[in-house]
């Protein structure tokens, strides 16, 4: 609230944010926050609603602002973000989906026709996107996932629940699987796999908020985790069984050449609609 208790407008709100935005991407922050958390139309936002916000409301929008100022990520401050087309439920402790996953999930979904109900393993399950997601989209399939974060834990089983996903969660280190053998037809993961000197060319919405667990590896090791999973899935999986993974395309070759090496075959590195290598995928034979 201004000091004279009058709401502000729209326009003097996004003034505020556009020196640490810009301009375009103020708009669209300002508009997904009013839209998501208010209710409130781009009709609704032209005829003056923002500054006709009742006292509760616009105080909820000045704090919510005030987060934005300091640059916490809309989708924190609403308390969820979009993927696939459902609402997942977000918060710090948690990677903020992203619209390549999306792809990743859309391969799989087409290529899990191969299986009649094929057993499904997402590490390092987050937000609980990906296991969510694929249980709805292959509903024969039977959906589990790990994670070594009890709070990542927490918001993916109210996810799998507000969802009606069936998805059983287990915590649990991705650098120290169990000893399965052919227990599964599918592995996805889309671990860290951000290297620590890549840091400087971050946002700080993403440094400061992001949990760095999720994002960050060693810059001498950047398939640690894939690396591990790998091993992992070459017990794990059945014949015929399929290991998919999000990729950071700086390291795109060497991930390749690592699965080659691991015994995996058909492995092919794909591009996202952006053109960049995004997705890596093995078949065990």
């Amino acid at each position: 609230m201004s000091l004279s208790n009058t709401p502000l407008s729209y326009r003097e709100f996004r003034a505020r944010l556009t020196p640490l935005y810009g301009e375009g991407e103020a708009r669209a922050v300002l508009d997904m926050l009013l839209g998501e958390a208010f209710g409130l139309s781009k009709a609704d936002i032209l005829c003056g609603a923002v500054s006709q916000l009742q006292p509760d409301d616009a105080v909820r929008l000045e704090e919510s602002v005030r987060r934005l100022e300091r640059f916490e990520p809309v989708q924190y401050v609403i308390g969820h973000a979009w993927f696939c087309g459902r609402q997942f439920s977000v918060a710090p402790g948690v990677l903020i989906p992203r619209p390549e996953t999306e792809e990743l999930c859309a391969l799989i979904t087409r290529e899990s026709s191969c299986f009649d109900a094929p057993d499904i393993l997402d590490i390092g399950t987050g937000s609980g996107c990906i296991a969510c997601t694929l249980a709805l989209d292959i509903p024969q399939a039977h959906v589990h996932a790990w994670d070594i974060s009890a709070d990542a834990l927490r918001i993916a089983s109210r996810n799998a629940e507000q969802l009606h996903a069936a998805v059983s969660f287990n915590r649990q280190d991705a650098l120290r699987p169990p000893h399965d053998t052919a227990t599964l037809d599918i592995i996805v993961s889309n671990p860290p796999y951000i290297c620590m000197k890549e840091r400087e060319a971050m946002d700080s919405n993403v440094l400061d908020y992001e949990p760095h667990t999720a994002l960050f590896v060693p810059d001498q090791d950047p398939l640690l985790f894939y690396r591990s999973i790998a091993h992992y899935a070459q017990t794990a999986l059945r014949h015929g069984g399929r290991l998919y993974f999000e990729i950071n395309p700086e390291y795109a070759t060497p991930m390749r050449q690592m699965l080659t090496d691991a015994g995996f075959s058909g492995v092919v590195i794909i591009k996202d609609q952006y053109g960049r290598e995004r997705m890596a995928e093995a078949v065990l034979l």
